[in-house]
């Protein structure tokens, strides 16, 4: 077997991997993490996990410069490869050399050197993952000699996750927040409102929890059923605990993006207060899934209510954007509104989706007053996206290449590949879900810059996002099976150029992943299909994922319908 063919395991896979040589280096208790004194929070996140699962003390000290003397060092310079990053995110590039007897990560910035400790994480033993060793120490872990050089091909690696059609405690944000920017991923989005349930307080509005964050009742299997569980669901975050979530995930290098919905998706928000409705039709968080007709009437006292909740909520999370949704908006209120009509007519415009533009053109004036951008799904191309907004494409590819094409910077999000929440297979076996199939070949094999994006316009396209909507995830452990391993499919996809490796020599390093997925307790998917625990119908037990990870690959499943 050529050394290619054995080489670390490593996922996503870096820019250039090389054999290394001189001696391995040692790790085991006792030893040093020396590091520049501006990467003093990178290296005390890796002490505590080495110290967590090696039962080790290890010991950090701050030396400027080269030649610093830990078994692991931390320099801070320059590196070559940040050249082949995109320029927002040169600062996530390093380089990771193991020879001598040390490990070396040499990076510009602490989130380079954060990366390249997640790369060298991936060099020990799956044990290394878990929170504590088996028999209260473990051996040295060895790393053999080996060169990286790593840069990430988008700046934009994005995770979203729904906890408004179920609640999600906050201990498994956190764990989504780990797990993201392990595999390298650096956004994390959170929709935090929804006409099922609100879930971000704001002082001045107390009803919003009060009343927008329960529901009476939710339905039980595919909502073509009509079956519902007579059982109320909900739930919120306090204050405390998203100030928790943002430091949390900034330690690991990613920015948490809180979304908002306007002016569609907020029957939780009018059932809380009923005049920012446009009937008086009394309404309840919504009980079902799907669109609902009732959406903000677009007065001034209705704006006003929108910039409140987003002068509160942007004090929670700091950032550069935030996200007001902007999809699924019906207009059939406004058409049979007078007072909508009379907007319209003062502000010459043609028609309600104009109207809503107008309203999105409001809120985006008001978030750069607070020095923020607006992002929306790519609907609000329809009413006409005030300048600078970022655009989410999720129904298809088009809305990123009209968006380009008008300027805007995009994330490409696209249903048909990245919507997680779909099921891996058309197969009975599977959990229920909203729809069939994505399979983990698919998320791998998607490109996130269309041919159709002209060369001198594909700058716009920041990256790309994997989604999670919860209709059909009503719990972590559901959640970690609709994300695993399809997510590190996608952060492959992300951060890695294209080789010209195809899908089988991923598979190999991914069934080598799957056993740090395993060290951390993640529910995953297992590639030849749900265990029978996680299926819905009894399939007998399926063992061929116990054996040996380093194994060759199997012919891979061809890719499921979109």
């Amino acid at each position: 077997m050529s050394w290619e063919e054995d080489a670390p395991a490593l996922l996503p896979r870096p820019l250039r991997l090389r054999r290394g040589t001189g001696a391995a280096a040692r790790f085991a208790d006792g030893m040093t993490i020396a590091h520049d004194p501006s990467f003093r929070a990178v290296a005390r996140w890796f002490r505590r996990e080495l110290e967590a699962a090696g039962g080790w003390d290890v010991h950090t000290t701050e030396v400027a410069g080269e030649e610093q003397g830990g078994v692991l060092e931390l320099r801070r310079r320059a590196v070559a490869c940040a050249a082949e990053a995109p320029e927002r995110a040169a600062g996530e590039a390093y380089e990771l050399v193991v020879s001598g007897g040390r490990a070396v990560v040499t990076a510009a910035e602490p989130a380079g050197a954060f990366y390249g400790l997640q790369t060298l994480r991936q060099l020990l033993p799956a044990h290394a993952y878990r929170t504590a060793p088996p028999g209260g120490r473990a051996d040295e872990m060895l790393l053999e000699p080996v060169e990286i050089e790593d840069a990430p091909r988008f700046s934009w690696r994005g995770v979203h996750l729904d906890v408004c059609r179920h609640f999600m405690p906050k201990g498994f944000v956190m764990k989504l927040i780990d797990l993201a920017a392990m595999h390298k991923c650096n956004v994390v989005h959170l929709h935090l409102t929804e006409d099922q349930g609100w879930r971000v307080p704001v002082a001045k509005y107390p009803r919003l929890i009060e009343v927008g964050a329960w529901r009476r009742e939710s339905p039980v299997g595919h909502r073509d059923d009509g079956v519902f569980d007579a059982t109320p669901h909900g739930g919120f975050y306090s204050r405390e605990d998203l100030e928790e979530i943002v430091a949390f995930a900034a330690e690991r290098h990613v920015t948490v993006l809180p979304e908002v919905d306007m002016p569609g998706h907020m029957v939780a928000a009018i059932a809380a207060y009923p005049e920012l409705g446009n009937t008086d039709e009394p309404v309840e968080v919504l009980t079902e899934w799907g669109i609902s007709d009732h959406v903000l009437n677009l007065e001034e006292s209705t704006i006003q209510f929108c910039c409140d909740v987003i002068d509160e909520v942007a004090e929670l999370f700091p950032g550069s954007y935030f996200h007001v949704g902007g999809d699924e908006c019906p207009t059939k209120e406004w058409e049979a509104s007078p007072r909508a009509a009379a907007l319209m007519a003062e502000h010459n415009l043609t028609s309600e989706r104009e109207l809503q533009g107008w309203f999105t053109a409001r809120i985006a004036e008001h978030l750069e007053r607070r020095g923020r951008m607006l992002v929306g799904w790519d609907e609000i191309l329809e009413g006409g996206a005030p300048p600078g907004a970022l655009v989410m494409s999720w129904r298809g590819e088009q809305g990123g290449i009209e968006a380009a094409a008008a300027g805007h910077d995009v994330v490409m999000c696209p249903q048909e590949w990245l919507y997680l929440d779909w099921a891996y297979a058309d197969d009975p076996a599977e959990p229920v879900a909203i729809r069939p199939a994505t399979s983990v070949e698919r998320v791998w094999g998607y490109e996130p810059v269309p041919d159709a994006i002209p060369p001198d316009r594909r700058h716009h396209v920041l990256g790309t996002q994997c989604q999670l909507w919860t209709e059909y995830v009503p719990t972590p452990e559901r959640a970690e099976y609709q994300y695993f391993p399809r997510l590190s499919a996608f952060a492959e996809m992300a951060w890695s150029r294209r080789s010209g490796a195809g899908f089988s020599e991923f598979e190999r390093r991914l069934r080598v992943h799957l056993t740090r997925l395993s060290a951390l307790g993640v529910n995953y998917r297992p590639l030849e299909g749900p265990t029978p625990g996680q299926a819905r119908t009894w399939t007998g037990p399926r063992m061929e994922h116990l054996a040996s990870p380093l194994e060759p690959a199997g012919e891979a499943p061809s890719p499921g319908r979109p």
